[in-house]
């Protein structure tokens, strides 16, 4: 990956050196904002991992060759001192040291590239690859037919016939156009690198962000696919509050009410063999989990 040199225009860069930063068996967790991400939901979870964690910088791609300006523009903003500094759209990775967990975190949060998709995702490969990541799991969000009312699902697939038997999830069979998601999946999968796709499905007549109740579905699948505990903080109240909020502008409108109790009836009746005691065992052992870990940070 080439270094590039830092822009005294903007004050992301680092001095920083990362070079000495050993991580245990890491495992990258990956969202890119744009066509992959309804609702911002899988971008978001990534940016809450972020701060409840207190990731380290570890590194950040060069805007220059991915991004088309004009498409995703920088921004401007004064700093504490009152003086101008220019934030451009990139990709930035960071890590997070857990000493009560078996593994650490790399973190990368950035924006699906206009351009050089290949490169693009050779680079987060280099990265996975120097730091010894055995697994990768990126974060997605599209909009679908399912209701504000019900917990959101989220689908899990994988092309490693070994994670689909061990963590029960399925295969990937889909087929079609692919965002900068599916070919970072591709170009981990030709690395010899295990990953995982996790998908929330985000209702589409409240597909605009905020969407921190699709954001909460990912963080707990991340949750009980890598065993451990992720603090919230104000995230559940805030996906509380959101569905509140769409109940109200439900109530304004009969034909939506309408609608989203025929989505309601759908999706009960489609997940009445869920209420197993399989289920409610799952449910049990992450309220357990929640309440015997503290919180952990880097």
């Amino acid at each position: 990956m080439p270094e590039q040199p830092a822009d005294p225009t903007t004050d992301d860069a680092t001095d920083e050196s990362t070079d000495d930063v050993v991580l245990r068996n890491p495992v990258v967790i990956a969202a890119f904002e744009g066509w992959n991400d309804a609702g911002e939901s899988a971008s978001q979870a990534v940016a809450h991992l972020h701060d409840v964690w207190d990731a380290a910088d570890l590194t950040e791609f060069d805007p220059e060759l991915y991004h088309d300006f004009q498409v995703n523009r920088p921004t401007v903003h004064f700093d504490d001192d009152g003086r101008r500094r220019l934030t451009w759209p990139t990709t930035r990775i960071s890590y997070v040291q857990l000493p009560d967990a078996p593994r650490d975190v790399i973190l990368v949060r950035g924006i699906e590239p206009s351009m050089r998709w290949r490169t693009y995702a050779q680079e987060i490969v280099a990265v996975a690859v120097e730091h010894g990541a055995t697994l990768v799991l990126t974060l997605g969000a599209l909009l679908a037919d399912v209701p504000h009312t019900r917990p959101l699902p989220v689908t899990s697939s994988s092309e490693d016939p070994e994670l689909v038997d061990k963590l029960d999830i399925e295969p990937s069979r889909y087929e079609g156009p692919t965002g900068i998601v599916g070919v970072v999946q591709d170009a981990v999968s030709t690395a010899g690198i295990a990953s995982v796709s996790l998908w929330a499905a985000v209702p589409h007549y409240v597909g605009q962000p905020p969407s921190p109740k699709g954001t909460l579905a990912l963080l707990r699948r991340v949750e009980e696919l890598l065993d451990l505990s992720i603090p919230l903080g104000d995230l559940p109240e805030d996906a509380r509050a959101w569905e509140r909020g769409v109940d109200e502008l439900a109530e304004e409108d009969s034909e939506i009410a309408e609608y989203v109790q025929q989505l309601e009836e759908a999706k009960d009746t489609a997940e009445l063999p869920e209420a197993s005691g399989e289920a409610i065992a799952r449910e049990f052992e992450r309220y357990l989990r929640r309440r015997d870990d503290p919180p952990r940070r880097g």
